[in-house]
């Protein structure tokens, strides 16, 4: 049985052993199979924090049941932990974020400061962006209301600008928001973290930051390798088997 052909189709020559090429198809569907593979796990990945973030949405807690020894960076927990706030805003203390944006356009996030009913202790809300015309839309939210949110813990390098405030006049205006600080203005103790509001919540303004995102980048990473492994395989057997590198490098000149 002979299972060696040469096919010729204009200049373009290729010499096939079936047997050899039946190896480089094999390896190549196996590569394209781990590349597939790869995209299904981050496809898993996607729907398990899909599934997640409606739990604990479902789930969520009072902020003031988390215990005071759970407050640290280093908690997992606490990351994009989402909580349940009742009381009222203190409209009249808001912050002004510096410098975010939306659409690319500059405006400022607003923070405001919300007092627990419980216990009457203080947490700082960041209800969104608004535009950076003069003055910004606040759309304050009088009375007793009940939010839904998400700790947000920012990482360890996170780099903090230092403000000139005027704590006279308000709303005052940070460039980064420095819970201490704020601590310091309003005399008394807040909780460490800020609370992002989650969608459609009392006092809700444009919800700017990025969503939470399960880490689907090595995944992805892993499945581009192995589509060009498999191509790289196609492409050296095409080139070992075939007159195609001289056609490419064209008639020597002489």
């Amino acid at each position: 049985m002979n299972l060696r052909h040469t096919y010729q189709l204009s200049s373009f020559e290729i010499r096939i052993n079936w047997l050899i090429a039946a190896c480089v198809a094999i390896t190549a569907v196996t590569f394209a199979n781990l590349g597939l593979w790869q995209l299904d796990r981050a496809a898993e990945k996607v729907d398990a924090q899909r599934i997640l973030q409606a739990e604990l949405r479902e789930n969520a807690g009072a902020i003031e049941d988390i215990p005071n020894g759970h407050l640290h960076r280093a908690n997992p927990e606490m990351r994009n932990r989402h909580v349940q706030l009742s009381g009222e805003y203190l409209n009249d203390r808001t912050i002004l974020i510096l410098a975010e944006f939306f659409d690319d356009q500059i405006g400022y996030g607003v923070v405001t400061p919300f007092r627990l009913a419980s216990n009457n202790s203080l947490v700082l809300v960041h209800r969104g962006w608004t535009t950076g015309m003069l003055p910004p839309v606040l759309r304050p939210v009088d009375g007793p209301v009940e939010v839904s949110g998400q700790v947000f813990v920012p990482p360890e390098n996170t780099r903090i600008f230092p403000s000139q405030i005027d704590p006279t006049e308000w709303p005052i205006r940070m460039r980064s928001l420095e819970i201490d600080v704020v601590s310091e203005i309003l005399d008394e103790p807040i909780f460490p973290f800020e609370v992002r509001v989650t969608a459609d919540q009392p006092g809700t303004l444009v919800r700017h930051w990025p969503a939470v995102n399960p880490d689907v980048n090595q995944n992805l990473s892993y499945a581009v390798q192995w589509f060009s492994f498999g191509l790289i395989i196609v492409f050296a057997a095409l080139l070992a088997s075939s007159n195609l590198w001289s056609l490419m490098r064209g008639p020597e000149r002489p």
